[in-house]
């Protein structure tokens, strides 16, 4: 299923044609109006309801951008604003902010969402940056809302220094935060007690207040989870409080079944940092993992075909050859195909090259291990071999948090010839 969302120059553009339009938010001629874009064949004029898509919650969707519709139905309500659906949609893809066109990722989406159903259930995405993992959590955010429901995000890079430099401020920071975004009262005051223990007062604000308060089933994803991981202040402790909160939820008595609303959703870019043994992480064997893998070759030549690009199977090998399934970065090459009208093959000629569509790309990657040496040398290691290196642990979940390198069991390989090829004449830095 193609989805798509506006971007905010999109936003822009969509309020300025819907006040321009004279019509209420809730005026049903909205609906009329694209449902007969949708399915003309039908008198709308006539009927209390609306074509599949047409709905006023998508409509408001729509208007917000905040989450992804349907292609067709976002095609019909632009076309009743008067705008061209192209010019609205996201578009910035160099750096992963925004993909224009939505790729479903199977099996992972329907395991996610089955899973979100069960009491207490606790879900782990994992995969390197730019691999796609906050799309797909807005999906299942969206497809928890759509079962009932109260679904909600938390992301931890809103976290200043100071809050992540001491472990009970952070987690009063928590709580007042998620009692914001489920629209409660502040009452941490009233429930944090002095003596009895950091995460114990985190789990009492929590069974005491939070869950008391809320009656539907709740969703709480914790977005750059590895902002908390990076903190060795916190992060143990942090992610035993997570895990206890999950053993609670299997409980058979009264706050078990309370606990049992909670559904967590983790999504980080690797396990563990620093020097901690790569199997001691508190949340190892806890809940469903998610370990995101790239494109396969088949969703490569949909989403081509999405772009309107007519791509046989050789010229997609060719594209996986330099790029692998890279989400981004074959976004970014399929736009500038589309937009440029450059040809796949120059593309991939100058792809590895400071003249190529990935200059900025690869440049702020080259500002990086340009104050990180330790790292500009191992990585030279690894695009200089051709089999699998053995690295520090913790140089080498630091390259695959950054999406340069995959992990090999204790080795590390180049994540594509894209990176093998630039960074094997860029390294070692002068």
């Amino acid at each position: 299923m193609l989805t798509l969302k506006a971007s905010p120059k999109g936003l822009a553009k969509i309020k300025k044609a819907r006040e321009k339009k004279g019509w209420a938010i809730e005026n049903p001629q909205w609906l009329v109006a694209a449902s007969i874009l949708l399915e003309p064949k039908k008198e709308w004029e006539k009927f209390g309801y609306y074509a599949d898509g047409a709905s006023l919650a998508t409509f408001k969707r729509f208007l917000q951008g905040k989450e992804y519709i349907k292609l067709d139905a976002f095609k019909a309500f632009c076309q009743v604003l008067g705008l061209d659906w192209e010019e609205v949609t996201e578009s910035e893809i160099e750096n992963n902010q925004f993909l224009p066109f939505y790729v479903t990722r199977e099996p992972y989406e329907s395991q996610c969402y089955e899973e979100i159903k069960k009491p207490g259930a606790l879900i782990r995405i994992k995969a390197p940056e730019q691999m796609g993992k906050t799309l797909l959590l807005e999906r299942i955010l969206d497809n928890a809302r759509q079962e009932g429901y109260q679904a909600k995000k938390l992301d931890f890079q809103q976290a200043d220094s100071q809050v992540l430099s001491d472990y009970q401020e952070f987690l009063q920071w928590f709580c007042v935060n998620l009692t914001n975004i489920f629209d409660l009262e502040d009452r941490l005051d009233e429930h944090w007690k002095t003596r009895c223990g950091i995460n114990v007062n985190c789990t009492r604000y929590f069974d005491k207040y939070i869950l008391t308060e809320i009656q539907n089933p709740l969703v709480l994803a914790l977005d750059n989870l590895d902002v908390v991981f990076e903190q060795p202040a916190i992060f143990t402790d942090f992610c035993r409080l997570l895990r206890a909160w999950n053993d609670q939820s299997k409980q058979s008595d009264r706050i078990g079944e309370l606990w049992k609303k909670m559904r967590l959703v983790l999504v980080h870019s690797t396990e563990v940092y620093g020097g901690m043994d790569i199997n001691s992480s508190p949340l190892a064997g806890v809940g469903l993992p998610i370990d995101l893998v790239e494109f396969t070759p088949e969703q490569v030549l949909y989403l081509a075909q999405q772009y309107g690009l007519n791509l046989d199977a050789s010229a997609v090998e060719d594209l996986t050859a330099m790029l692998g399934g890279h989400p981004a970065l074959i976004c970014r090459v399929f736009d500038c195909i589309k937009r440029q009208n450059l040809t796949l093959e120059k593309l991939l000629v100058t792809a590895p090259t400071d003249g190529g569509i990935f200059q900025n790309h690869l440049g702020k990657y080259l500002q990086t291990l340009r104050k990180y040496p330790e790292l500009a040398d191992a990585l030279l290691t690894s695009v200089n071999s051709s089999q699998p290196v053995d690295i520090a642990s913790e140089l080498a979940f630091k390259l695959h948090k950054m999406g340069l390198v995959k992990l090999k069991g204790n080795c590390v390989t180049p994540r594509c010839n894209l990176y093998r090829q630039y960074f094997s004449s860029r390294l070692p830095l002068s």
